[in-house]
């Protein structure tokens, strides 16, 4: 060949190479970025998979470390009938179920089974867990982000359940404090056991009907708390038969402490046995697991201070406390083991690589580490 000819060649030949070159560079950046899309999918399911079995963890090690105190009451129920302890029983699953049924109201979005288990889970870390409801909201919260719900939404609605459940408590102490102040029921009748649970329940109320008015619209976490009250306000101003959930849930529950005290003794009057249990429940604020030791002796000292007799007392608060503690926790324990088979399945989506990407890698004569590439190609 001519000299001033094998330039030119070679050029050519440089230049038929080169988008071979480039198509196989290309080929091997998307096996990469393919390869690198599925590890970061699973190393993500695996973090949920630590994170769920960790909350289990912490639910199940709460139910056995409170196994010691709650032998005692085991001795309690010997001197009760089996006829109270199931209508204890069932009363407290009916509890239970109005509370998800009003929690369906405000998170009607979420698939029925869904919601049922995210309810009975938070009950659960709210009766096992420091915090009462509120962290149960919060358990709530995380495990339906989890699932894909926006914060935002969680957040407002979370609050709207949180106030309207709040409120059906500021009505129920009102009331039972207004009938026993005026006499219309046997019970105490001073102003300290009646004005005074009145007053803090109507300047409770005040304080989250002026919140809107008082609170910038500015501040993201403070506009969700504030929608979360118009939500509320809303329900309230067009009833459904699920509102009903929300007064199940607290006057179901009272009615164990009521059936537990019939149980062992007479029982104090109504009205002065709800003003005990609601003042005697705001000692859950101390972040005691499960409320051991701490909501027993909230709740038998404010039944004590309304008339009752404090071995009757004692006895009925802990026989009560077992049931309101074992229903929920076990049944959302449950309901938990449930939700997190359906968390850690959805965790792992498909991760396939187009069907041209592969062509364009078999075309090349690339060797491909197996199972670098997942998901079928007709």
């Amino acid at each position: 060949m001519d000299a001033k000819r094998q330039p030119a060649a070679q050029k050519l030949i440089h230049a038929r190479e080169r988008p071979v070159r480039t198509s196989v560079g290309n080929a091997a950046n998307g096996v990469m970025e393919a390869a690198s899309k599925h590890l970061e999918v699973e190393t993500r399911g695996i973090r949920r998979r630590i994170a769920t079995a960790g909350l289990l963890a912490v639910l199940a090690t709460s139910l056995l470390l409170a196994v010691p105190p709650l032998r005692g009451v085991l001795d309690e129920v010997l001197h009760i009938g089996p006829g109270w302890i199931a209508a204890a029983i069932g009363l407290e699953v009916v509890s239970c179920l109005g509370f998800v049924v009003i929690f369906r109201l405000f998170f009607e979005t979420l698939p029925a089974r869904q919601a049922r288990r995210v309810a009975w889970t938070e009950m659960a870390s709210g009766a096992l867990l420091p915090g009462g409801g509120l962290g149960g909201l919060a358990i709530g919260g995380w495990l339906m982000h989890m699932t894909g719900v926006p914060t935002k939404r969680i957040v407002q609605r979370s609050s709207g359940l949180f106030f309207l459940t709040s409120g059906v408590n500021v009505a129920v102490v009102a009331t039972a404090g207004l009938v026993l102040l005026v006499g219309l029921v046997p019970g105490p009748h001073d102003a300290l056991r009646t004005a005074l649970p009145i007053a803090a329940a109507v300047a409770a109320a005040a304080a989250v009907l002026a919140l809107p008015r008082l609170v910038s619209d500015r501040r993201r976490w403070a506009s969700r708390l504030v929608a979360g009250i118009r939500d509320a306000e809303s329900a309230l101003r067009h009833p459904s038969w699920r509102l009903a959930g929300a007064v199940a849930f607290l006057l179901c529950d009272i009615a164990v402490l009521w059936v537990t005290f019939t149980a062992v003794g007479n029982a104090p009057p109504l009205a002065a046995l709800v003003l005990a249990y609601m003042l005697g429940y705001l000692a859950n604020i101390i972040p005691v697991p499960g409320g051991i030791g701490v909501l027993d002796s909230g709740l038998a000292g404010m039944l004590v201070a309304y008339g009752a007799p404090a071995t009757h007392a004692a006895a009925a608060v802990l026989v009560y406390h077992a049931i309101a503690f074992w229903v929920p926790g076990l049944g959302g324990l449950g309901a938990y083991a449930l939700l997190r088979r359906q968390l850690v399945g959805s965790s792992r989506p498909p991760v396939a690589a187009p069907c041209e990407e592969r062509a364009r890698v078999r075309g090349s004569g690339m060797a491909v580490p197996q199972g670098a590439l997942p998901g079928p190609c007709a």
